[in-house]
């Protein structure tokens, strides 16, 4: 067992022990917290797989995490108000069902994802950068100016949308499902990574000529990695949306998009649970700190600081070593 190995069964360990721990002492708020924290991993997640693997800095990924959390919001505000989506050319209802909700909200964010994909890859370094924040601040505006669902003032629901076999809005059973999900994400993730074609995506971001002249298109494979990724972070959104049982145009915004980003800076760029250790250290600064503070990111700013001075793999490699790594 490698090091790296050892610290993620010990970050998973904790993703159990904890919540269980807040179930023993009734302590409802914490598996809250521990929700919040497992669905923003999830969104990093998503991300990873487009840094980590793709070398693709995006300031855009709150539009994906957007996107899924507007699909749920959407579709619960019609299953809820009794009212159809659409009636011509046929009649399409609005639905409570989670499975449902989820592959809306991965379609939609995969499907905004290779349209912004197809031309933000048409350049690359701090122009990508430039073009997947615009995407992200035009989608940001267009959600304020939308009044059917909100507008600025964001659309609440009032049940918690529903999952075949388990009451959802029993807390610790919401969380089993959203930690399920997290780890099958996972998995998928290390899958990916020792696949080809994450192999091939690798090699695109170190040397993308070496790629080309093996008859690759560096393009198409990191547009697919893009994808992939908006798929996930989509997911997230509407896990997200679900948690608090609201949706705002916030969930779009490029403050959105750098959280997310943090979130991997901290745990480590390419790191499998770099992720997860990132996400959840935020939300115990946030929880620890927000309360004494309204400026506790300054906090934040000083612990960035000190893990990007240390050297490039976030938390995972200041506990595990440095290499880059998915193990």
């Amino acid at each position: 067992m490698t090091r790296e190995t050892a610290v993620n069964t010990v970050i998973l360990g904790l993703l159990i022990a904890v919540p269980a721990w807040a179930l023993y002492a009734d302590e409802p708020f914490t598996i809250t917290l521990a929700t919040r924290a497992v669905i923003f991993a999830l969104a990093a997640v998503g991300l990873n797989i487009a840094l980590g693997l793709g070398g693709l800095v995006s300031l855009g990924h709150a539009v994906f995490f957007g996107i899924g959390g507007y699909a749920m919001g959407i579709l619960a505000s019609h299953a809820q108000n009794y009212t159809p989506l659409m009636e011509w050319p046929f009649v399409l209802e609005g639905t409570k069902s989670m499975p449902v909700i989820w592959l809306t909200a991965i379609f939609a964010s995969a499907l905004a994802a290779l349209l912004i994909g197809i031309l933000a890859l048409r350049t690359s370094g701090v122009y990508f950068i430039m073009i997947t924040l615009a995407f992200g601040q035009m989608i940001y505006f267009f959600a304020i100016s939308w009044p059917a669902y909100g507008g600025e003032d964001g659309l609440s629901i009032y049940v918690r949308n529903e999952f075949p076999g388990l009451n959802t809005l029993v807390p610790i059973q919401f969380y089993g499902l959203c930690l399920a999900l997290l780890l099958v994400v996972l998995g998928l993730n290390a899958l990916l990574a020792r696949s080809p074609f994450g192999l091939a995506l690798n090699a695109a971001r170190q040397v993308p000529h070496r790629v080309e002249t093996v008859g690759l298109n560096p393009v198409r494979l990191k547009l697919v990695a893009l994808v992939i990724s908006g798929a996930v972070t989509g997911l997230a959104g509407a896990l997200f949306a679900d948690l608090n049982r609201f949706v705002s145009p916030t969930m779009l915004s490029w403050q959105m998009s750098g959280e997310i980003m943090v979130f991997v800076i901290i745990g480590g760029v390419a790191r499998l649970f770099g992720p997860v250790a990132g996400a959840a250290i935020f939300v115990l600064l946030e929880h620890l700190l927000g309360g004494v503070s309204d400026y506790w990111q300054v906090f934040l700013g000083l612990v960035l600081l000190l893990i990007v001075l240390s050297g490039k793999g976030g938390v995972i490699g200041m506990l595990a070593g440095r290499g880059r790594t998915h193990d």
